[in-house]
């Protein structure tokens, strides 16, 4: 499938050049790929990002989603592009590096931010669920490394942003595979950030936020316990945005490695 170019007016290029001189940031604007980009974190990433003039391209496989959301921030003067993408593919990631590196010249930022989460305890056997998370949230943010670092090495500069999750931090029952996953994100994050001088690596751990994770997959009662602790509990999603703005708006020797960002009142 071929991206789908959204070009900017020159109305719309005036109303982002005056939100960049209001803006509280420094920094000039990046070109900033988003996986996920059609709900949750990924889509409150999007928002903030165009608000604050970073030229932005969002992934997802829900395209009907990314077009409406491009349109939106258009609307508002963002430079907002969309491709449809599967980061269990690396052909699919592999194409959306080069759509991005096509559409804005360079690729400043990766946010690999596409996640699934399935609760249930290991008896379960849930195996095609423990295939699915290794998939998403593994496989496909190495998916996401492999598709854009040879392009920031070239460049001798670049920033990728790994979501993870204080599941990474801890385990508790029922979630063992999806902590799992995230551990090694972690992992994988520390390793791509020591083998590099020119590419920064960040972690962004995420606790209960507003979002579709606990929406689907995994065991009707661990999946309605999760629920309702983030009903409760849960954070909006652009404070997870506003963490990820931050740590791409560091000057260029500044690597902010991780951020954990969880609600007050989460144990």
């Amino acid at each position: 499938m071929s991206p789908t170019r959204l070009s900017f007016s020159q109305g719309a290029a005036a109303a982002a050049g005056i939100r960049r001189m209001n803006m509280t940031t420094s920094a000039e604007p990046k070109a900033v790929l988003i996986t996920g980009a059609s709900s949750g974190i990924g889509e409150a990433t999007a928002r903030r990002l165009a608000e604050i003039g970073h030229r932005v391209l969002l992934g997802a496989r829900r395209t009907d989603r990314l077009a409406a959301l491009a349109d939106e921030l258009r609307a508002g003067g963002g430079f907002v592009a969309y491709r449809e993408l599967d980061v269990t593919s690396l052909d699919s990631m592999q194409a959306f590096s080069a759509a991005g590196l096509r559409e804005f010249g360079r690729i400043d930022v990766l946010v690999n931010n596409a996640g699934v989460m399935s609760l249930s305890p290991i008896a379960d056997l849930r195996i095609a669920e423990w295939e699915q998370m290794i998939d998403v949230n593994l496989r496909g943010v190495l998916n996401g490394i492999a598709a854009v670092l040879p392009q920031m090495q070239r460049q001798a500069a670049g920033q990728i942003v790994n979501v993870s999750s204080v599941s990474g931090h801890r385990v508790d029952p029922t979630a063992a595979v999806y902590s799992a996953t995230k551990f090694a994100v972690t992992a994988l994050s520390e390793g791509l950030r020591q083998e590099n001088r020119d590419v920064r690596v960040t972690v962004v751990s995420p606790g209960f936020t507003q979002s579709e994770l606990t929406h689907h997959g995994g065991a009707a009662e661990a999946r309605a316990a999760a629920h309702a602790a983030a009903e409760q509990l849960a954070i909006p999603a652009s404070a997870i945005a506003d963490a990820i703005a931050f740590a791409i708006d560091q000057p260029a020797n500044v690597d902010v490695n991780e951020l954990i960002v969880r609600p007050t009142a989460q144990a």
